[in-house]
């Protein structure tokens, strides 16, 4: 039998011209070569345990159990082997695949004033692989969390991720579209503070016609970006007592401080708050998202493109 050699040393060569510095145009082509054709914006445990937040009740007829190692553990991950209490009497057969669910609990959010339902935490997805009249045995494909006795199973089909785009650049001073606008309720996983490749749920859903695919824009007004409160003095004193000299003394005056209201400058100082007074509504985006999955006044996003970080309780509207 031959091995070749040639392969490694190509890697090696290649390793030691970019390490001094050189690279010749044949390197940049097998170094630099960007993917082809569009990539999965959701993929592992974003596409099949997103989770979700409904209003309709979830099916507890099917579930877990028991466990092929239950005396040795109480709790179930990757390749373990599981007991469902649906067999052939449910139609059920091998190869068949079942998500499995774990409703947490009522969704209140201080962003909305819709009653939108409840959370409900996708754990993973199992495959059947073997079946008796009323139970089957399945192998646990995926595991986001581990798999406890009791937790939910309901039929799922094969998912597929929307597909990334050639996109122009994120438009950070993008107008509103006119479309429907909600807020971001939540993030999977409790997070506050929210960037790319996480998931995040809003208030929008089937009522506003939003479909799996749609992108969303994700924004807050333009003075609600500090995560600190401000100083309570912007700026230097102002005297009250006029702009002058008083010999070799120096002047009362700070020129620290904000400019006086008034075209012959008598009034009352500018501060930022008054100088916003009556102005537009102004926004900043702060990113993009795309729907994963879409329930009645509910949808489940992911983040694809930044700004900055995002926030619970920023604005989210339909490209």
């Amino acid at each position: 039998m031959k091995f070749s050699i040639i392969p490694s040393i190509r890697i090696a060569a290649v390793g030691l011209s970019l390490f001094a510095g050189v690279v010749s145009a044949q390197d940049k082509a097998i170094i630099l070569e960007p993917p082809k054709g569009p990539l999965a914006l959701a993929a592992g445990n974003n596409l099949y345990c997103a989770g979700y937040v409904q209003k309709a009740g979830v099916s507890t007829d099917n579930r877990i159990i028991g466990g092929q190692d239950e005396a040795d553990k109480y709790n179930y991950a990757q390749n373990d082997f599981v007991y469902i209490n649906s067999g052939r009497g449910k139609g059920v057969a091998v190869g068949d695949r079942f998500a499995v669910i774990r409703p947490r609990g009522a969704v209140k959010s201080q962003w909305t004033d819709k009653s939108v339902g409840f959370y409900v935490q996708e754990v993973g997805m199992l495959e059947v692989v073997d079946v008796k009249q009323d139970v089957s045995v399945a192998r646990v494909r995926i595991s986001c969390d581990t798999f406890l006795l009791g937790d939910l199973v309901q039929m799922t089909p094969e998912r597929v991720s929307p597909m990334d785009v050639k996109l122009d650049p994120l438009d950070r001073f993008a107008g509103p579209t006119g479309k429907a606008q909600g807020r971001i309720l939540f993030a999977r996983d409790g997070h506050e503070m929210i960037t790319r490749d996480q998931i995040a749920y809003i208030d929008l859903g089937q009522d506003e016609n939003v479909r799996v695919g749609d992108r969303v824009t994700i924004f807050r007004a333009l003075d609600k970006g500090n995560v600190t409160t401000s100083p309570q003095g912007e700026t230097g004193t102002s005297r009250d007592y006029g702009f002058q000299s008083e010999v070799y003394q120096g002047g009362r005056y700070s020129n620290q401080s904000g400019r006086k209201s008034g075209e012959t400058a008598d009034g009352r100082e500018i501060t930022t708050e008054r100088a916003k007074k009556g102005r537009p509504f102004l926004r900043k985006v702060v990113g993009e998202a795309v729907v994963l999955n879409v329930k009645e006044r509910t949808a489940t996003i992911v983040i694809t493109r930044t700004a900055q970080e995002i926030h619970t309780g920023d604005w989210v509207e339909l490209k």
